[in-house]
């Protein structure tokens, strides 16, 4: 059981992580915060938080550190870099990634920070920016139980559905599922829309109907309106969903597993960044036939 006087380290105040790391100064913790754009931390630093300069001055104030960065290169420096998390890490700490991130990395962190008498978690999250800001998020968790159930307290902080799904790494491939389910869904949700305007219908009406049937899901209910409002601000970057959906593709790959959707889905993505994009939330995927 963790001590109730833990100091918590977060890394990485994006959109999604400055939510969260809000949570965890609202529940009373003492928090250090480190991310390479400062004035991203600054609502929290307002707060109360406290700044540090590298993560290695994380690993050194905080016992149970939270990681929300950009891409699976960023958690490999954070965490195994010269001035990262590991090296510097004091046995007994619990480090949480919730990038998402590719599972061999993971499974990579594990066993280094075994080896320093750390525990290591993957626990990637879905729900985007409305279930950061709003507490609600899914966490899925990978590696020792023990070590899940002793964090648990801190992340129901954080989310409402908390799942531990097995050894390190498992955590990161519930979120690849996550993402397949994701990709080719917003393909339907698009074309949905957009076939409802072609038709001559109010498409808002159209959702009224369809989003509480069988056609119901996440991204039809909290995405299909943004894109009707015109609203492409990211909740999430359409960069990172690429990022994500390249790690499942290559997983697929090496389980021998064929993915059209996702490799539909992708190319689609794809092809936005290419217009210039890449840091539109992913409900921009209706540019694709509405521009």
């Amino acid at each position: 059981m963790l001590s109730s006087d833990i100091t918590i380290g977060f890394i990485g105040t994006g959109v999604m992580g400055k939510s969260m790391a809000s949570h965890l100064l609202a529940a009373g913790y003492p928090l250090v915060v480190y991310s390479r754009t400062r004035e991203k931390a600054q609502d929290l630093l307002d707060k109360g938080a406290a700044w540090t300069g590298t993560p290695r001055e994380v690993a050194e104030k905080a016992s149970v550190i939270f990681t929300m960065v950009g891409y699976p290169a960023d958690v490999e420096e954070v965490y195994l870099g010269a001035e990262g998390l590991i090296p510097h890490g004091k046995a007994g700490s619990y480090f949480i990634d919730m990038t998402t991130s590719a599972p061999s990395i993971a499974v990579k962190i594990y066993h280094e920070a075994k080896k320093r008498g750390i525990s290591s978690i993957d626990a990637p999250v879905s729900g985007g920016d409305v279930g950061a800001r709003e507490a609600k998020l899914s966490i899925m968790a990978g590696g020792d139980p023990e070590a899940f159930e002793a964090i648990l307290p801190i992340l129901k902080h954080l989310g409402t559905n908390i799942v531990y799904q097995g050894k390190a790494g498992a955590g990161q491939h519930t979120k690849m599922s996550n993402q397949i389910a994701i990709a080719s869904n917003m393909i339907g949700v698009c074309e949905a829309i957009i076939y409802a305007q072609k038709a001559g219908l109010n498409p808002e009406t159209v959702l009224k109907s369809i989003s509480t049937g069988a056609a119901g899901s996440w991204s039809l209910s909290n995405l299909a309106p943004r894109m009707l409002q015109g609203n492409f601000e990211p909740g999430f970057y359409i960069k990172h969903f690429i990022k994500d959906m390249k790690i499942a593709l290559d997983e697929a790959e090496q389980m021998g597993m064929e993915v059209p959707g996702l490799s539909l889905a992708k190319s689609l993505y794809d092809q936005l960044a290419e217009k210039g994009e890449e840091n539109s939330g992913t409900q921009a995927l209706y540019k694709f036939w509405n521009n």
